[in-house]
């Protein structure tokens, strides 16, 4: 593992942002690291943590804590699963491959996005542990059944439909950096914001290396190949998922479904109605809707709404092992995180990813240990107290 990202270089997460925010040029750091508008949800999904505080049981030996954890009758190692981050190519050289290796090597899931860089069957090759699959309906419906076929033959265990992506987020920070004139293929439009690039050399050799500028290899659209980079926006706008969707997608996929995006007790009741598995309570991490609730705010809303007829997962604002404990408290059977393991891959690529996981281990352990429990399956409310909003 490269020394960059050992201690006493990085200790937390927040030191792999830092080594990445060096490592990155600007439009890709903020990519990863930015939010929708004024990003005030983006912030919530974290402060909302700090707000929940442990009761811990003391005297209590724990020589050892068991972290294992059942997720859609899937061991993991720990309740962590990576989420899908679409681009990761460009972040770092087969950058979905190298995450998804990382993940198999820590024995947890990795969920690969639609808008990936990487072939699926390659990244579910690189992996030697539970890779699922994320859809968005870019392409139209005949690319997505391929899609799901594609999945199905490469071995990926589930399917996770995102829900909350009628339109791209306004994620500003995009905008000021010149994604849409990069993009353009343009010189005279590309000129005022390309020495972002020049700056960074050894991203701009490495990225040129893996062959520039990529298109989308898993939305294949007939008649025309993959999908190009540049259609991104446009593409989403004629994609959105609707519930009478689930409909198909049921039928097309056999295995176990995910909806990701449920914010409200309604919606977690619909992807029940749906026969849906499990539900991601998710706020696209401050990408999409600024000003939505926290997910740590909405878990309990949506846990009673639903009670035990399906497994409920939270994603948004994960930066600590601790953070994982106190959503496992509230009831999340275990938690996807998106930019905690970015940063890493930005950082060092899968040696980056690997550190990332480290880190909340150790972290998660070190936190189990300190509150005197003895195991994941033994969390419950009583190891926290929580503010009247989250008393639901």
């Amino acid at each position: 593992m490269p020394r960059s990202v050992q201690p006493p270089c990085v200790v937390n997460i927040e030191d792999l942002r830092r080594v990445a925010k060096r490592r990155l040029p600007r439009v890709v750091f903020d990519y990863i690291d930015g939010g929708a508008e004024d990003e005030l949800t983006l912030r919530a999904n974290c402060r909302a943590y700090e707000t929940v505080t442990f009761r811990p049981r003391c005297a209590v030996a724990t020589p050892a804590c068991d972290l294992r954890i059942t997720v859609l009758g899937t061991p993991l190692s720990m309740p962590l699963i990576l989420a899908p981050v679409g681009s990761s190519r460009l972040i770092y050289p087969r950058g979905e491959e190298a995450a998804a290796r990382a993940a198999g090597a820590a024995g947890i899931a990795y969920t690969l996005s639609t808008l990936s860089g990487c072939r699926l069957e390659d990244v579910a090759v690189a992996s030697k542990g539970p890779v699922w699959y994320q859809l968005y309906l870019v392409g139209g419906r005949d690319c997505a059944l391929s899609a799901i076929e594609r999945a199905r033959a490469a071995g990926f265990s589930a399917l996770v439909v995102t829900i909350d992506t009628p339109v791209a987020g306004m994620r500003e920070r995009d905008i000021r950096n010149g994604v849409k004139e990069l993009l353009s293929r343009k010189l005279g439009e590309m000129l005022p914001f390309v020495n972002q690039l020049l700056t960074k050399p050894r991203w701009l050799a490495s990225f040129l290396a893996d062959g520039g500028l990529m298109k989308f290899p898993n939305v294949i659209i007939p008649g025309q190949g993959p999908m190009l980079y540049a259609d991104v926006t446009t593409a989403l706008e004629q994609s959105m998922v609707t519930w009478h969707d689930l409909r198909w997608i049921r039928e097309a996929w056999s295995g176990p479904i995910v909806i990701k995006g449920v914010h409200t007790g309604d919606d977690a009741r619909r992807a029940v109605d749906t026969g849906a598995d499990a539900l991601v309570v998710s706020n696209h991490g401050g990408r999409q809707l600024d000003g939505v609730a926290p997910t740590l705010r909405m878990l309990p809303e949506v846990l009673a709404s639903v009670g035990d007829r399906i497994e409920v997962l939270l994603d948004g604002g994960i930066r600590r092992g601790s953070d994982i404990v106190k959503a496992l408290c509230l009831g999340a059977r275990a938690v996807l995180a998106g930019r905690a393991y970015a940063y890493g891959l930005g950082a060092a690529g899968s040696a980056g990813v690997e550190r990332a996981i480290e880190i909340l281990r150790s972290d998660l352990t070190r936190t189990l240990k300190l509150l005197g429990c003895a195991s994941i399956a033994e969390l419950d409310r009583s190891y926290v107290d929580v503010p009247a909003e989250l008393e639901k």
